[in-house]
């Protein structure tokens, strides 16, 4: 035990593994003991640290510590979920009653069930993924380093004369799940990071402010861009976008770029995951096996990535995940699909609940040197994108309309900004319209793409 006290202790964490373990069994046990036919539960812990500053100055810090037990129980096909925060024996027998009692009352849904125990990711399986850094910063350690972000950006240049604010968050979790088809399972996790917001302001009489933002997240703190990059690339942005212009309405190839385009592929992962087809509310009904991309376009996931933002051995409910084609030669291979899902749909789980794993967007077009020189070069005249606004996605139909900022690309070179503008359009002729993606792949959460170039879009100005 002696080994496993001080991993806890270096940990951060105030409860260790089997302690975890053994709170689920009771939960599952006292499922048993009242007459479920099936169980599941959950129990996980998380804490970390946030501090932000302004101007040069502390403005807070914040510790989070949370922890839970969840607990889901069937009978039959009717199922009651419950949670607690309190782990004494007592509250795990009174939340397990609860959802017991929940599920005695709920309406019957065929559907309903854990996932099958042929589809279940058995023990053996579970890789390490080295999803788990923790980062033993304390508060004027993370304040120093937000407080050099800060002041890096402040520094790049005399019009960055404000900032709203800098801040380091260092996170980390871990949990323990079972239920009574076969599932056991968990791991920690950790996620770090460091983001600035300055404001470029231009004086005289079209006097002017400019704010952009820009971040690093990692799940390991070594592998953060340092406060200065951060800082300085933040400032960069801020300042290209002063002198902002209006541009009259006109149709044109958009460039995305790579942050905004990991949006989009997020566009066409929601289109195709399972709640939005058996609701029959997605514009990629019945896409499976279709053409919805141009044939240069492939689509991987992958769960195994070595310390991934998006790598699990398992997905949600203990099922097995595996790398797969999502899109091959722009046609769709795969759906994004839950036990539950699956069932609405006649087909079988993709190991998706709980969402996609990592995914990377490629064109078998795209060269090495195609960065985002090359990438502007091939947009010629056109709008390059680099903030979009709003909500104005409708997933039944397709239509898109969202509020823009970016800049104005003639022959090949940025010649303005550009702001107050909505660029509108159809995801499914959008995403067929796709006519190169760049080799400046960023990584966005779990998402990996570069710049997309899109053929035609209304864009709307003054």
């Amino acid at each position: 035990m002696a080994s496993h006290a001080h991993q806890q202790a270096d940990s951060g964490f105030s409860y260790s593994q089997p302690f975890f373990e053994g709170l689920v069994d009771q939960a599952l046990a006292h499922a048993k003991k009242l007459g479920a036919s099936d169980a599941g539960a959950e129990v996980s812990e998380g804490c970390g640290l946030s501090v932000s500053v302004r101007k040069g100055a502390l403005e807070t810090v914040e510790r989070n510590r949370d922890k839970s037990l969840g607990v889901t129980v069937y009978l039959g096909h009717r199922r009651g979920n419950a949670s607690t925060s309190d782990f004494s024996e007592a509250a795990i027998e009174q939340t397990v009653q609860a959802a017991y009692d929940i599920a005695r009352f709920t309406a019957e849904d065929p559907m309903a069930g854990l996932p099958d125990a042929a589809d279940i990711a058995l023990p053996d399986s579970h890789r390490d993924l080295q999803l788990f850094h923790p980062w033993s910063i304390n508060s004027e350690e993370a304040a120093q380093l937000a407080l050099e972000c800060e002041e890096a950006a402040l520094k790049t240049h005399k019009r960055i004369t404000n900032s709203e604010g800098a801040g380091v968050s260092a996170q980390q979790s871990h949990f323990f799940s079972a239920h009574t088809n076969g599932f056991r399972g968990g791991y920690a996790s950790s996620r770090h990071s460091l983001s600035v917001a300055p404001i470029a302001s231009m004086p005289g009489k079209n006097a002017e402010m400019q704010r952009d933002y820009w971040y690093s997240s990692q799940r390991n703190a070594i592998e953060l861009a340092s406060p200065a990059e951060v800082g300085r690339y933040a400032a960069q942005r801020a300042l290209s976008r002063l002198g902002s212009r209006k541009i009259p309405t006109t149709e044109c190839p958009v460039l995305f770029e790579s942050p905004l385009a990991a949006g989009l592929l997020g566009g066409f992962v929601q289109a195709v995951s399972g709640g939005a087809l058996y609701r029959k509310s997605t514009f990629l009904l019945d896409s499976l096996g279709k053409s919805v991309f141009p044939k240069h376009i492939d689509i991987d996931e992958d769960p195994f990535v070595l310390g991934g933002k998006g790598s699990s051995p398992f997905d949600e409910e203990g099922v097995r995940v595996q790398a797969r084609k999502v899109v091959d030669a722009g046609r769709v291979e795969g759906y994004f699909l839950s036990s539950y899902s699956a069932r609405k749909l006649g087909m079988k789980t993709t190991g998706n609940a709980g969402g996609s794993h990592n995914l990377t967007l490629r064109s078998r077009r795209t060269r090495p040197g195609d960065d985002l020189d090359a990438m502007l070069r091939k947009l010629g005249t056109g709008l390059f994108v680099i903030e979009l606004m709003g909500q104005g996605v409708n997933y039944v139909t397709g239509d898109y309309s969202r509020g823009a900022s970016g800049f104005w690309v003639e022959n090949g070179e940025i010649a303005f900004p550009v702001h107050e503008i909505t660029i509108a359009g159809n995801l499914k002729t959008m995403l067929k319209g796709i006519e190169a993606v760049g080799a400046d792949a960023y990584n966005y959460g779990a998402k990996t793409v570069g710049s997309i170039l899109i053929n035609r879009m209304k864009v709307a100005g003054s």
